[in-house]
């Protein structure tokens, strides 16, 4: 319809530019954060940001605070094959930038952690998957350093737990990169749990890797790049009857997960982060049962917001360890991977009986 008269004109034109205004007053507002005038760093351990798996996780938990908390970021990424020199050069550089706090990845970075600690006094830091200790291997708790740790047998336990479950042969495997007690402690959570649903419904489903109460015997790689590695031993353990495999060795892993696309009816349990979640794992994401989580990004933001908050505090007192209670560790959530009936409900029964204590899972950070 042509509107002719001028006063019909003047309508129309008020008319639309109410609804204009009415549009744009609708728009949701970008959320803005106010830079402040702290700087949070990071140092990887060997294997970078990139690497699906606890460097991801932990660098995650950087960016949030940039965006959450207005904080200045810097990273160093250390190389593939990373020596302690490379981590020293990296803390060094770190310190060199004025970093208030920095965070360091792994426990391989713990000794060069210390000593950045003991020569720069006024600089915070933290170590997630290690606490100190002296060269004669005693412990050390220095004021500036928190240790952020993670219970992750009690997380394993129930991925242990739903394997067996879930296992048609009888039998499930795991192995480590390297045989510290933050990869350890996976492989024996996940034992426990396997343990447990024997125990309840009187089967005897088997755990190959983990043979024997002996961890420095148990199955590994060598290391935590080589995913050639990774696949040669699941192939291994595949031979051997084992249908699902939990591998406890970073980026290793992806080798395990492309084992079982060789292998029909085969399954792999991630680490660290929700494995079905990552473009890395994508190709096997159907093959994905469930993923033993750290959640490493949460804690890096909340010690990051404590030295914001001027609240910062370290020594072995002031450790942070996650566990199911406070969500600092969990499995993920169902995907693709079809559950046996009532195993939900199972599990949610035991989460909830390991936070109450009425179930113990037995690892380092029960005493």
């Amino acid at each position: 319809m042509k509107i002719s008269h001028p006063v019909f004109k003047g309508l129309a034109v008020a008319a639309i530019a109410a609804l204009t205004l009415a549009g744009c007053a609708s728009a949701p507002a970008e959320p803005t954060v106010t830079p402040i005038d702290y700087k949070a760093c990071m140092v990887s351990d060997a294997g970078g940001f990139n690497d699906a798996s606890f460097n991801q996780e932990a660098y995650a938990g950087l960016k949030q605070a940039e965006t959450e908390l207005g904080v200045k970021i810097a990273s160093v990424e250390s190389p593939e094959k990373a020596t302690q020199t490379d981590y020293v050069s990296g803390l060094d550089s770190m310190v060199g930038e004025g970093c208030n706090l920095i965070i360091t990845v792994g426990f391989a970075l713990a000794t060069a952690t210390r000593d950045a600690a003991k020569t720069h006094p006024d600089v915070n830091f933290a170590i997630i998957d290690s606490a100190l200790s002296n060269d004669d291997y005693s412990p050390l708790s220095l004021p500036n350093v928190k240790p952020i740790q993670y219970d992750t047998a009690e997380a394993a336990y129930l991925a242990g737990y739903l394997a067996a479950a879930k296992s048609k042969t009888g039998k499930v495997a795991t192995y480590g990169g390297m045989l510290f007690p933050s990869v350890t402690i996976f492989m024996d959570g996940f034992k426990q749990g396997v343990d447990a649903y024997n125990a309840a419904k009187g089967t005897k489903i088997k755990v190959l890797g983990a043979d024997g109460t002996d961890s420095s015997k148990w199955a590994a790689t060598g290391d935590f790049n080589d995913q050639a590695k990774g696949k040669t031993l699941t192939e291994g353990f595949f031979s051997q009857g084992a249908d699902i495999v939990l591998p406890v060795a970073g980026p290793v892993g992806i080798g395990s997960g492309q084992a079982t696309l060789d292998k029909p009816g085969t399954l792999v349990i991630g680490v660290d982060s929700d494995w079905f979640g990552l473009a890395t794992h994508a190709a096997y994401k159907a093959n994905i049962l469930t993923s033993i989580e750290k959640k490493m990004a949460k804690a890096v933001l909340e010690v990051i917001k404590t030295g914001v908050d001027g609240a910062f505090a370290g020594g072995d007192a002031n450790q942070y360890v996650g566990n199911l209670a406070n969500g600092g560790v969990q499995i993920s959530a169902q995907h693709d991977v079809a559950y046996p009936d009532g195993i939900q409900a199972e599990l949610d029964a035991l989460k909830a009986d390991i936070i109450s204590g009425k179930v113990v899972v037995n690892s380092i950070y029960k005493k």
